[in-house]
């Protein structure tokens, strides 16, 4: 069957990685997108030709249907096994007897409201004459590839939106400017609660327009703000809480502001400097609807007046009051 080579329509071998495919369609892309080439036939022609390669070579499935069996292998209820069974018997595709029924499906909608989807004639197949199976002016030469193969889409577009620490938490909803060649247009983002630094949002149909293809995606990354209190840790935040010597050897309790509202937090007793307390579901949200917890590391500060003998000498009291070396298990 004489078809297309979707690598070589991206300017590639068999046998190239992913990331090459998405590079060599992207800089494709680029350089034929319509909005580039306006009033240029020849160009949007190509730019659906590399699209649809895309589609079919950046999909695992599709791929892998495609080498194996070329462009009919991607037909709407073709049969794979049935197709490696024929060839294991010596049957070629459209030799004496052969009925593409055999290959695909039944039940598929056939033309004419017959109850098979296919019948056993190539002009009930392709509506047409056998030149359209072999890609003499049929549809192994069109941009929309093989009927029933998924439809090419328009080149996704990426972009960056910025969230504060706050609104990554609880979730957000952000207004967006798309600037499209010498238009532009805005649309609303539903930024989810708990969103990671970094982590995307596709937004279906909002990318890239082009004629005859579907809308691609909008892909956003999202960049969250630091706070000046909290950290994060996967779905855990970490806390700095400075204590007085007093309120570490004593024990007290502290007003504590969170995310989600203040909370009294109590320290206990003889706390050492490092030690953790942990704020059970005062963390991230998590797509279960439970929440990570939140870590308090008490830090325990020394006085900063500027009465210095009085710090001595209360410090050479306390000093004295050491029973043990601090540092007894510090050796490799």
């Amino acid at each position: 069957m004489a078809e297309r080579d979707l690598y070589a329509e991206l300017g590639l071998k068999r046998g190239a990685s992913k990331e090459e495919i998405k590079k060599a369609y992207r800089k494709l892309a680029r350089e034929l997108h319509p909005d580039r080439n306006p009033n240029n036939p020849k160009a949007e022609e190509r730019f659906k030709k590399v699209a649809y390669a895309n589609d079919v070579l950046s999909d695992d499935r599709k791929r892998s249907l495609y080498e194996e069996f070329g462009e009919v292998g991607l037909r709407e209820g073709f049969d794979a096994d049935a197709m490696r069974a024929m060839r294991q018997r010596g049957r070629p595709v459209g030799g004496p007897g052969f009925g593409f029924e055999e290959i695909f499906n039944p039940g598929m909608g056939g033309r004419g409201g017959r109850r098979s989807g296919f019948g056993s004639t190539l002009e009930d197949l392709f509506g047409g004459g056998i030149d359209e199976l072999f890609g003499r002016g049929g549809f192994a030469g069109r941009p929309g590839g093989v009927p029933g193969a998924a439809t090419a889409k328009a080149p996704d577009q990426e972009s960056e939106i910025e969230v504060g620490f706050s609104e990554a938490l609880g979730g957000v909803e952000k207004e967006l400017t798309i600037r499209e060649a010498a238009r532009e247009r805005t649309i609303r983002v539903r930024i989810p609660a708990g969103v990671t630094d970094g982590g995307k949002v596709r937004l279906r149909g909002q990318g890239a327009h082009a004629p005859g293809l579907e809308p691609g995606d909008l892909v956003l990354t999202i960049k969250v703000g630091e706070h000046p209190l909290f950290r994060r840790e996967g779905d855990d935040l970490h806390l700095t809480l400075p204590v007085t010597v007093g309120e570490a050897w004593k024990g007290t309790s502290i007003k504590l502001p969170t995310p989600y509202g203040e909370v009294s937090l109590k320290i206990p007793p003889r706390v050492q400097s490092d030690s953790k307390l942990r704020l059970k579901g005062r963390g991230v949200p998590k797509r279960d609807g439970t929440k990570g917890d939140l870590y308090v590391r008490v830090s325990i500060r020394l006085p900063t007046t500027h009465d210095h003998a009085s710090v001595d000498h209360a410090v050479s009291e306390l000093e004295k009051l050491y029973g043990e070396d601090v540092r007894a298990g510090l050796k490799l």
